[in-house]
């Protein structure tokens, strides 16, 4: 019997590219929403917290697949212009991940001017037309209520990465690898509210079974989230990272406890 390979590598989610792109039309995130396509969509965006070099190696193994996808950048843990310009030329979105909520312990006033002057280093180096909230695991804040008070759209922001496709409610599935699952199991704050009993929920606890259930069971629409720092290039760094997102899935379960 073949030995099943490690999940969570470059070389898995090679597969998992190759998977997305013989059933779906991948679309970054501003191109969905400019678009509104209905039907055999996948939206493909990353969360680029740490270990930046990983999201290049991702992008250029998309570019090589056919696929464009969004990337998204905190400021100042992952804002590395020449990575920035070097994912951007090879055809995929760039957008900020802004945490400005958590960084000004629940000031609003403070935020939103944090939100501009970052927003503005990453508009130095390219267009940003998209933003998506940093859970901020660690913080009792959460980052998107920034747009209770005010409206993206006033700083040339065409939509958020979640609330722009909670606002429609639409019946987009929506898959993160956040704990190492694919089953929506250890997030803290990356959820997507959307029509009531659209999703179903699926057990998908690794690539192998998204990769399965995508090609037998294909869904209209599907949105991937993906953390390039989960993604190992060779084993030491997966055993590293598996030891530290178990760790993290214990701490947002206690944290998911005192927050409630």
């Amino acid at each position: 019997m073949a030995q099943k390979s490690l999940d969570f590598t470059l070389d898995k989610y090679r597969e998992l590219c190759r998977v997305l792109k013989e059933n779906y039309t991948v679309f970054t995130v501003s191109e969905y929403l400019l678009e509104k396509p209905r039907e055999n969509v996948a939206v493909m965006r990353h969360d680029v917290d740490r270990k930046i070099k990983n999201s290049l190696d991702m992008a250029k193994q998309e570019h090589e697949s056919g696929i464009r996808s969004s990337y998204y950048f905190r400021y100042p843990q992952t804002f590395k212009p020449d990575i920035i310009r070097k994912i951007r030329n090879l055809g995929h979105e760039i957008g900020y991940h802004y945490e400005v909520l958590s960084k000004t312990n629940g000031d609003f006033s403070k935020a939103i001017i944090l939100f501009q002057a970052e927003l503005e280093e990453f508009r130095k180096i390219c267009p940003v037309d998209t933003i998506c909230m940093h859970g901020s695991p660690l913080s009792k804040y959460n980052n998107r209520d920034l747009w209770k008070k005010y409206d993206y759209h006033s700083y040339g922001i065409r939509g958020e990465a979640f609330l722009s496709f909670e606002q429609d409610h639409d019946d987009i599935r929506y898959l993160t690898d956040t704990g190492r699952t694919w089953s929506n199991t250890q997030t803290l704050r990356d959820v997507m509210k959307t029509k009531p009993g659209s999703n179903t929920p699926v057990i998908l606890d690794s690539t192998d079974d998204l990769i399965s259930w995508i090609s037998l069971i294909p869904e209209k629409k599907l949105y991937v989230t993906v953390h390039p720092e989960r993604w190992a290039s060779n084993p030491g760094e997966w055993i590293l990272w598996s030891f530290l997102d178990f760790g993290m899935n214990i701490g947002k379960k206690i944290l998911r406890w005192r927050y409630s």
